[in-house]
């Protein structure tokens, strides 16, 4: 039911999945099972959510081979470095409660420590001994990503980063593209912000999809991973819904119009 977008190296990614942030450790398996039984293979969480050991029992208790699923959690700004950063992984894959994860990302480059470079030299030691079979950046600007490429040896796979109609970045979306990163997109629906647009009721009404559909079907065209997150079953199984139906060029450039540079969350230089 969803398409997959191919890693750097080669390793496949739904391109939408289900994101786990605020929901407690003891409630997130009922969502997640809803979303397993809706389609979503692939489970965003992190160690800033408090809830990667529901999200590993969910998962065991799913039924499903662990081979379908897709799992990524994040490296918090407190564990930069990179003897605190393997420590930080052992971490979370012991909560989880997997052998290991398909992606792990360093959650933001919190410059101001100026460590991210040896965090992420830690992130490759532990892609090189497959405890992640990828690895990539969350929130991570162009120059943040040039000393990456720089002065260590592996491209990240993933950057995810704010994203929405109202904050398009092009410029770091350019530079993903340049460099076949891919660009996945954390508060797709600008916290719902956006979806009383003219823009898009009108491009809802023509496809006879939700306001959140559309503007989720345009982060599928624009070549982005998306994670939106939902609690109620029904928000669920409707941000799933999204492959029988095409935006047109008419659509697209009026989402164009929707670019304010509005953020919902922090700067990533702050």
């Amino acid at each position: 039911m969803v398409p997959s977008i191919r890693l750097n190296n080669d390793v496949e990614l739904p391109a939408l999945g289900f994101g786990v942030y605020k929901l407690p450790d003891d409630e997130v398996g009922s969502a997640m099972h809803v979303a397993m039984e809706a389609g979503y293979r692939s489970f965003d969480t992190a160690t800033l959510y408090g809830n990667e050991r529901g999200v590993g029992e969910a998962i065991r208790s799913s039924g499903l081979p662990r081979e379908e699923l897709f799992v990524t959690t994040k490296l918090w700004n407190t564990e930069h470095g990179y003897d605190s950063a393997l420590k930080a992984f052992d971490g979370s894959r012991k909560l989880l409660g997997l052998d290991y994860v398909d992606l792990y990302l360093i959650h933001w480059p919190v410059p101001g420590q100026d460590r991210y470079v040896d965090t992420w030299r830690a992130l490759e030691k532990i892609l090189a001994d497959g405890g992640a079979r990828a690895i990539g950046v969350s929130n991570f600007q162009v120059p943040h990503l040039e000393r990456l490429m720089n002065e260590t040896e592996i491209v990240p796979a993933v950057n995810q980063i704010e994203l929405h109609p109202g904050l398009q970045q092009p410029e770091l979306r350019g530079f993903h593209e340049e460099h076949d990163i891919v660009t996945e997109a954390w508060s797709p629906l600008a916290r719902g912000r956006q979806l009383d647009s003219e823009v898009v009721r009108t491009v809802a009404h023509k496809h006879g999809k939700t306001p959140a559909q559309v503007v989720l079907r345009w982060h599928i065209e624009m070549g982005h991973m998306v994670i939106p997150k939902s609690a109620t079953p029904s928000r669920i199984r409707e941000n799933i819904d999204l492959f029988d139906f095409e935006l047109d060029s008419q659509d697209i450039a009026g989402f164009a119009t929707l670019e304010s540079g509005d953020r919902q969350g922090p700067h990533p230089e702050g």
